[in-house]
Order: C-alpha cells, then structure tokens, then sequence
C-alpha cells in the first residue's frame, strides 16, 4: 500500500512558504503523494491552486485532489483546462479525485445548482474527459491528451450513486471519513460496483485520514476538527475524537487499511507546523 501526506491547506497555521516547503519535504521524506481537501466557504487555500504550487517544488510526488467538490464550479471546460493545466506542468503527475459534495453554501456562493448537484457530476466528469482526449464539444481546448495520458480519475462517495458513478467514469474510488475497520465492507462494495459496470479490471481504492502527532495533539487536532466540520453539527464532535493520536496508533491504522485491500492511504494532518511532517513520515513510512 502507498502512504500519501495531505497539503495542510485548511488548517489555521498555514501560509504559502509552509505549504512548498511542505511539499518538498514530504517528496523528500518519500511519501508516494500529496493530497488537498475542497472547501469553498471556508479559510483555506484552493485545492488546484495549492497543487500548482506543489508542482513548481517538486519532481516525482503525485498530486491528488482528494476530494475536489466539481459540481460548485460554474463550468466544466474552465475546470478541465486547470486540471489538465496542473497535470502538464507536473509532468503527469496529477490524480483528479472528484466527488459530490455535502454543503450547500459552498453552491451557493458560485449560483450552482445543489439539489441535482450528483447528475451534473456525471455529466462533468463524461465532458472532462472527451475534452483530454481532445474530443470536447469546443474543438481546441488544451492541453489535451490524445495518447490516453489524462489525469488519473477517482470518485469519492459512499452512496450506492457514489459507487456506481465510480464504476462508470473512474480509475478508482475513494473513501473519505471511514474507519479502518469499516473501510474492507466499502471496498468490497466498490469491487461489486465496477463488476455490475461490467469493468474487468479492479479499481484503486483509496483512503484518507486524520493525524496529529506530538506535544498538544489531541488539543491542536480537535480545536481544528471541530471547526473545519462545524457545518455537520453534533457529528462534528465524533469526527475530532476520530482522529489518531500517537505514532503506534497511526502504524496500526497503515496496518488496518492494508489489510482491509487499501491501494493507497492518505495521512491528512492537523497543524502546519514544521515537525509534524516529520513525525508522520517516521510514525508511517519507517
């Protein structure tokens, strides 16, 4: 299983020299990607700009969104020019991982529609792709990828519809905010999902979630949990508890989601601060 290491572009602490420096050294540390989160009504850095960034630092660590919400984006050939923009730059390291998304004012503050919010995701991602292969209903939109070297796609979600559009458009699925021992039950699903598609090959699954390692790390992850997920109320509480504290803790975690058939496991931090970075990379890849 890959280990990837989230981009902390949400968490208060961040700045711009932190984010790059952040990136070179987790490239160096070894770890196989780095992931962004998606919000838009929030105090965070944009998931595509923050790759950009990412990329201009780097050489060989893939870069994930892990989740972009697309469907809040007013127009589809804007999005596909920036991913395709991004994953050029990168020399072809870009994964685009898309999902549907979960608040309502992040749509509102760009006037997309919400409530239909999964079928346009459809209609989305089917656009996206016919304009990387150069087949877009506007001729002329690059860069494109005649070859068939687009951006790798995954489609996050837990919903049977998550599932099923995974196995329509998708290389893989991810799974965001599970645990590690429910995350072999929703892997299986998504086997089952890309089988009812009649896709003979088997999807990336992949899994994201939250660590905090070292002095203060319970307080530091649940002040910053529980603001980044007020908007799901109560349940916000039970997300910051979720999160791993401690290095033998987050070693079992790897260990779990591997043996739960995970592809690729991505470590979301919370705190921006130099150190932590470090902690992670020995806690998960030593």
């Amino acid at each position: 299983m890959e280990i990837g290491v989230g981009l902390p572009t949400t968490v208060p602490d961040i700045d711009g020299n932190r984010l790059t420096t952040w990136a070179r050294q987790a490239e160096d540390h070894g770890f196989a990607s780095l992931g962004v989160l998606d919000r838009l009504v929030y105090d965070n850095y944009e998931s595509l700009t923050s790759l950009a960034a990412a990329a201009a630092v780097t050489e060989r660590i893939r870069l994930v969104s892990s989740i972009l919400i697309a469907a809040y984006r007013p127009g589809t050939a804007v999005l596909a020019k920036q991913a395709a923009t991004v994953h050029a730059l990168s020399g072809g390291r870009l994964t685009l991982g898309v999902a549907a998304g979960g608040r309502e004012d992040d749509f509102q503050a760009t006037g997309a529609r919400y409530r239909d919010r999964g079928r346009r995701l459809d209609d989305m991602v089917t656009e996206m792709k016919a304009i990387w292969a150069g087949k877009g209903p506007v001729p002329g939109i690059g860069p494109s990828f005649p070859d068939g070297n687009a951006p790798e796609l995954i489609v996050g979600g837990h919903t049977p519809a998550a599932m099923a559009r995974a196995a329509r458009h998708a290389d893989g699925w991810i799974a965001g905010g599970s645990s590690a021992t429910g995350y072999a039950e929703l892997a299986d699903r998504a086997r089952q999902a890309w089988r009812t598609e009649g896709r003979a090959e088997k999807p990336r699954l992949v899994a994201l979630t939250y660590a905090c390692l070292g002095p203060d790390s319970r307080a530091v992850a649940e002040r910053y949990l529980r603001a980044y997920y007020a908007f799901i109320g109560p349940k916000a509480e039970m997300a910051a508890k979720a999160v791993i504290i401690g290095a033998e803790s987050l070693r079992d975690t790897v260990s779990a989601y591997a043996e739960s058939g995970c592809d690729e496991l991505l470590i979301f931090p919370c705190t921006a601060d130099p150190g932590q970075l470090e902690l992670l990379a020995e806690a998960a890849l030593r």
